[in-house]
């Protein structure tokens, strides 16, 4: 009887010590983008950018964590590339994709960027988004922030583009996906009017190059939207946008 009662009290104090450690790590995760976000050396213009982009809560939902590698499509300037390899740490890797016929004003705001120490772990890949990814890169983690819509109605080969995404991740590898949300119906011809597309035809698209959605978000969602103007016109009233994770199985 007492063997039985030591048994059972082993067996509870592993099942707590299993919850506990579970609930650390969990916090762990948790608490990479807080920790991203608060740094004293930031800028104060991306400061001022987080209040809408919602940036802890984003490198939380894709899971980013130090060590990893991560390619950042589209990257613009390098507000969610900085981020990234923030989070990612000296450990880690990003990969910063900006085609060399971006604006001007895109790619020298980047050239700034990559000045600062923390950039130390971003390697420049200058080619456009439906280009292969560098040979022996198999990324954790491509982002996609804010400039999906931005493929309809330039020079890029859409289907060929997530086929790269999903032939470069490694196996298991998330492909991570944020765009101001168009119409019910609009699929993605509003992409050079209204700098939108519709979230469904992003699903369509993705899951057609082997891809499974496997998670959504609604911490940047605006149900009040009513989608009738591009991002730039909306003032202080922020755009409706979708937030998905697609996985490679």
């Amino acid at each position: 009887m007492r063997a039985e009662t030591s048994l059972r009290t082993a067996a509870a104090a592993a099942f707590a010590c299993m919850i506990f450690t579970t609930g650390l790590a969990h916090a762990a995760s948790s608490d990479v983008g807080a920790s991203v976000v608060a740094a004293p050396d930031r800028s104060d213009d991306d400061r001022k950018t987080d209040a809408r982009r919602q940036p802890a809560k984003l490198l939380d939902f894709a899971g980013i964590k130090p060590g990893m590698t991560v390619l950042d499509l589209m990257a613009g300037g390098g507000y969610t590339t900085e981020l990234l390899a923030r989070a990612v740490g000296k450990d880690g890797k990003v990969y910063a994709e900006n085609a060399p016929a971006a604006p001007e004003k895109v790619l020298a705001a980047m050239a700034e960027r990559m000045k600062k120490p923390v950039m130390a772990n971003v390697v420049p890949d200058p080619v456009a988004p439906d280009a292969a990814f560098p040979e022996g890169v198999h990324p954790d983690v491509v982002t996609f922030v804010l400039n999906y819509h931005d493929t309809t109605y330039r020079p890029i080969d859409r289907a060929k583009m997530n086929k790269a995404v999903f032939d470069g991740l490694k196996s298991g590898g998330t492909y991570v996906i944020v765009d101001h949300a168009a119409k019910a119906g609009d699929g993605a011809s509003v992409g050079k009017s209204l700098h939108r597309i519709e979230e469904a035809t992003v699903i369509a698209e993705v899951e057609a190059a082997g891809f499974k959605k496997v998670e959504e978000a609604d911490f940047l969602r605006q149900p009040n939207d009513p989608k009738d103007k591009p991002f730039f016109d909306m003032k202080d009233e922020p755009t409706d946008q979708f937030v998905l994770k697609f996985k490679k199985p």
